[in-house]
């Protein structure tokens, strides 16, 4: 499949929920775990509340909550951690993520107690107490709030990632993100008076009214703040989010900020890690999760789980109503004894799967770590020669790379190189 443009669609996991089917019977989890390495599984907490649903997001989050709605589903989220634990057996967690949503949407004593579960989860292997394992959470500017923050370091978090957008308020406001600058330089200094050792900043190109002026401005003024790391995303337009009317062709300006962005940041000293991720040297460790290789148990409605041969979840969907419904039924479950919605991985998917999430990173792909994992050559199992003859990918010391152009280019590769039966699956998913 050859790319029409640069952006057709962000590759965070393969495949996409929208491809995910009710699972019919629906298997016990023990079943679904039964033969899995679970010695350094990858374990993940979705909290689906925000105070607000900026204009570009689709992910499963519903704005604010009735009264005792958080605590009711932060019981749920225990009741569904008893169930998979027993259906795990000895497992044990090497990494722990809370995201959403906006996990520090909840008070500084839900916070307490979502960390509590967490330490009793990563403890289960008797070894150790729950801390030490590293934990990344996602904040926002209204929420990183000291009390919030300073739980979450005394739980030992090693990474907070803070979306900012544009430290440029017209922009923000233009991408449905209403935020003060005050209240933006407030929270970042108060995550580096907390002292994580990894501050991540969110950043989004393609804004309206953006310029190079403006987007390297923000980036400079993200910069103060010293952060390990910095995202840097393309603002995406997509179906029933807030932006979905205002749909347009900007291929060129987004593919512009980008380079521009780039560039800067390696001009300062800072490497590229995938075509959003920019790491500075020596900026220490936050929380690394390789989806191509590693288990991940997910908790929470919006979460999804990863066994070598299955990927399931909860049901999907981006519409308010929806979302809310969806919740509603998770914080009245009592049995999260099977798996409901997923994708089973044949032979050929996992190949595919391993493929695909390496070559989106700067390092790409070990080709003889893979044939050792899977038998096969990876150029033999995708067809990369249109990429090669468009300039973007590379042979070079034992690995396929991508070029610095084929980095850029990450969100028409990905989406390329799903298979048929994937795509037709997204393609007849009835987005609710």
């Amino acid at each position: 499949m050859t790319p029409s443009g640069p952006y057709q669609g962000y590759v965070y996991a393969y495949p996409h929920k929208t491809a995910y089917r009710p699972l019919d019977p629906a298997p016990a989890l023990a079943d679904v775990w039964a033969g899995e390495d679970t010695s350094a599984l990858f374990l993940y907490l979705h909290i689906p509340f925000c105070e607000i649903r900026c204009g570009f997001c689709n992910l499963f989050t519903r704005t604010g909550a009735p009264e005792d709605l958080t605590s009711a589903y932060l019981a749920a989220l225990e009741r569904q951690a008893d169930a998979t634990l027993d259906a795990l057996g000895d497992a044990a967690f090497a990494q722990a993520a809370f995201g959403g949503g906006t996990p520090t949407y909840l008070t500084a004593a839900e916070l307490e107690r979502l960390c509590l579960l967490t330490r009793r989860l990563a403890a289960r292997d008797g070894t150790r107490d729950g801390i030490g394992v590293p934990l990344g959470v996602e904040t926002s500017p209204g929420t990183a709030t000291p009390d919030r923050l300073a739980v979450l370091r005394d739980f030992g978090t090693t990474r907070v990632s803070i979306g900012v957008q544009s430290f440029v308020e017209a922009e923000a406001r233009a991408a449905v993100r209403p935020q003060r600058a005050a209240e933006v330089v407030t929270a970042l200094d108060a995550i580096r008076d907390a002292g994580f050792p990894v501050l991540n900043i969110d950043l989004i190109y393609g804004i309206e009214g953006q310029t190079e002026r403006t987007w390297i401005a923000s980036i400079d003024r993200a910069l103060e703040w010293k952060p390990e790391e910095l995202y840097l995303y393309p603002l995406y337009v997509r179906p029933l989010t807030g932006l979905g009317r205002l749909a347009g062709d900007w291929d060129d300006q987004r593919l512009g900020l980008y380079r521009a962005g780039r560039d800067h940041l390696l001009s300062l000293g800072y490497e590229q890690v995938s075509m959003r991720m920019f790491r500075r040297p020596g900026g220490g460790g936050g929380t690394e999760y390789s989806c191509q290789e590693d288990g991940m148990v997910g908790l929470g409605c919006g979460a999804r789980s990863y066994t070598s041969r299955l990927h399931y979840s909860f049901e999907y969907a981006v519409h308010a109503a929806e979302v809310r419904a969806i919740i509603d039924e998770y914080v009245r479950a009592e049995d999260f004894g099977r798996a409901r919605v997923g994708f089973r991985l044949d032979g050929t998917e996992r190949r595919r799967r391993h493929l695909l999430q390496s070559l989106l990173q700067a390092e790409g792909v070990d080709t003889a770590a893979y044939t050792r994992r899977f038998g096969t050559d990876p150029a033999a199992d995708a067809d990369l020669t249109p990429f090669a003859e468009k300039g973007w990918l590379e042979r070079i010391s034992g690995r396929i790379a991508l070029t610095p152009e084929g980095l850029a280019h990450s969100d028409a590769i990905g989406p390329a190189l799903f298979s048929p039966e994937t795509r037709r699956l997204m393609d007849t998913y009835e987005l609710r």
